[in-house]
C-alpha cells in the first residue's frame, strides 16, 4: 500500500486524512476497510508500529462469530478466508478434574444459529487462521487504497477544532479528522488520551498452540472446566497434508503456564494429553507453546474528541466465551456505521456528538461482556464442591431448556442486536 502524504499541518488547515486508524490487527483493519468501503470519498490511513511482515509469523487462529463472517463476507474478505475456515459444527462442554477418567457432557450445542431465526442451518462460529484472516484485510484495504504506515509508532498527539495532530515516531506529524486506537490491550494512545480503565489480573495465564492428531475432529469444538481455569480445543481445517489439526487454548495459573511452556516438550505433551484426551488417538504439538497473562480490562470512556477506542484497547476480556476478537469487530463495524451515516449527514465525524453515539452503543454490550466472563471464570475455575454441585444443576437446566440454549447460541454468535454489518448488511 502507498504510503500517506504528511507534512506540517497548521491548525486551519485541511486534514491530511479523514480517519487514522493505529493499529494494523483486525480490528483496526476492519474498522478502516468498513469505512473506506461506505465511503470511498473519506481517506482512510493506518499506522502501525509492529515491522512489516510481522503478522505473517502469527501461527494462532481465531473463533470467528457468525455476525462477525456477515461483516466480513459484506466488505468482500471472506471468501478468500472461507477456503481455510472450518465451520464448528458442533460444542460439548464438561466439568471435570484433570485425573477424571470419563467426562460426562453436561451441555451440548448445536453448531447452528438458533432454528428460530431466518440464518438457522448457518455455522455459529468458523476457526480461521490468524494469518489468512489479517491477509485478506491487508489485500482488501491495498485495493480500496487505503495507505498504511508500518513500523512507525504514534508517539504523541494534540486535538484542535478541526482534527487531531498526530506525531509519528519518525519525525512526521499527519492530520487526521478522526483518529482511532485499536492498538491493543495495553494501549498507549489510550494512555495519551487520559481515559482510566478498571481492570485486575487473574493469576492465570491463556496457553495456545496448534496440536495435530490422529483421527478427524468432525468439527467438533470441546470446553472442560478444570479447576485451574477451562481447556478448549477448537477444529481447524486439515492441512495440504491432510494432517488433522486442532488449535488449543488452555488455562492454567499463571506459574504452572510459565513452567509448562519452558519445560522440555515431552513434559509439555505429557500434560496436554491429561487434558486432551486419547479420543483422537495420538497427539502432537506442532508449534512452539505460548503463554500470556489474563485479565480483565474496561475503558471507562470508549471516546474524546477526535478520538475513539475499539478492540482491545477499549476492553480486554477472559478468552473463557471466545469472545474477544468478535467484541471487536462489533466496535468496527459499529464506529464504522456511526462514521458514515454522520458523513452522508453532513456532520463533523470526529465530532464529541458524533462519537458519544458510538460509545452509547458499544460501552453496555461491552461491560455486558466482560461482566459475563469474569463471573463465569471465578465460578468455574475452581474445585470446591458446592460450587461444582451448583454449576452442574444449572448447566443441566440449560440443557433442558431449548429455548434458553438458543438464546446463549444467539450470544455465541452475534446475533443480537447487531449494526448493519454484523447482520450482512451494507452500511
Amino acid at each position: 500500500m502507498a504510503k500517506a502524504a504528511r507534512s506540517t499541518p497548521n491548525d486551519d488547515r485541511p486534514a491530511d486524512v479523514d480517519v487514522l486508524v493505529a493499529g494494523a490487527g483486525y480490528v483496526g483493519l476492519a474498522a478502516a476497510v468498513a469505512i473506506r468501503t461506505a465511503r470511498p470519498s473519506l481517506k482512510v490511513a493506518v499506522v502501525d508500529a509492529a515491522p512489516a511482515g510481522v503478522w505473517q509469523r502469527d501461527g494462532r487462529a481465531s473463533a470467528i462469530a457468525a455476525a462477525a463472517r456477515r461483516m466480513l463476507e459484506s466488505l468482500g474478505a471472506w471468501d478468500e478466508i472461507a477456503a481455510g475456515a472450518e465451520p464448528i459444527v458442533d460444542m460439548v462442554i464438561t466439568d471435570t478434574r484433570t485425573a477424571d477418567p470419563v467426562r460426562p457432557a453436561i451441555l451440548t450445542f448445536g453448531g447452528e444459529v438458533s432454528p428460530h431465526e431466518s440464518r438457522s442451518g448457518e455455522p455459529f462460529a468458523h476457526m480461521v487462521e490468524n494469518r489468512a484472516l489479517n491477509g485478506a484485510l491487508r489485500r482488501l484495504a491495498g485495493a480500496l487504497k487505503i495507505d498504511l504506515i508500518e513500523g512507525v509508532a504514534v508517539n504523541g498527539f494534540e486535538t484542535h477544532a478541526g482534527h487531531v495532530t498526530v506525531h509519528l515516531a519518525d519525525g512526521l506529524p499527519l492530520a487526521a479528522r478522526l483518529l482511532v486506537a485499536a492498538d491493543g490491550v495495553r494501549s498507549r494512545l489510550r494512555d495519551m488520551a487520559g481515559i482510566k480503565t478498571v481492570d485486575w489480573e487473574y493469576g492465570q495465564s491463556g496457553i495456545v498452540c496448534t496440536v495435530a492428531h490422529e483421527r478427524p475432529h468432525g468439527g467438533r469444538a470441546e470446553e472442560h472446566f478444570l479447576p485451574a481455569g477451562p481447556f478448549a480445543r477448537l477444529p481447524l481445517r486439515d492441512a495440504p497434508d491432510g494432517t488433522h489439526r486442532s488449535s488449543i487454548v488452555w488455562t492454567e495459573r499463571t506459574v504452572d503456564a510459565q513452567r509448562l511452556v519452558e519445560e522440555d516438550p515431552l513434559v509439555f505433551e505429557t500434560e496436554l494429553e491429561l487434558r486432551f484426551g486419547l479420543k483422537l488417538g495420538n497427539i502432537s504439538v506442532m508449534d512452539k507453546p505460548r503463554a500470556w497473562p489474563l485479565g480483565l480490562l474496561l475503558a471507562r470512556d470508549f471516546v474524546r474528541p477526535r478520538f475513539a477506542l475499539a478492540g482491545d484497547a477499549a476492553h480486554g476480556i477472559h478468552p473463557i466465551a471466545g469472545q474477544g476478537l468478535n467484541l471487536g469487530f462489533k466496535d468496527a463495524a459499529a464506529l464504522a456505521e456511526v462514521v458514515v451515516e454522520a458523513d452522508r449527514l453532513g456532520r463533523d465525524i470526529g465530532g464529541l456528538d458524533v462519537l458519544e453515539g458510538y460509545q452509547r452503543w458499544r460501552r453496555f454490550d461491552t461491560v455486558q461482556m466482560g461482566v459475563t466472563t469474569d463471573v463465569l471464570n471465578r465460578l468455574f475455575s475452581n474445585d470446591i464442591g458446592p460450587l461444582r454441585s451448583l454449576r452442574t444443576i444449572g448447566l443441566g437446566m440449560v440443557e433442558r431448556m431449548p429455548r434458553l440454549k438458543d438464546f446463549f447460541i444467539a450470544q455465541a454468535s452475534g446475533s443480537s442486536e447487531s449494526p448493519r454489518l454484523l447482520r450482512g448488511e451494507a452500511i
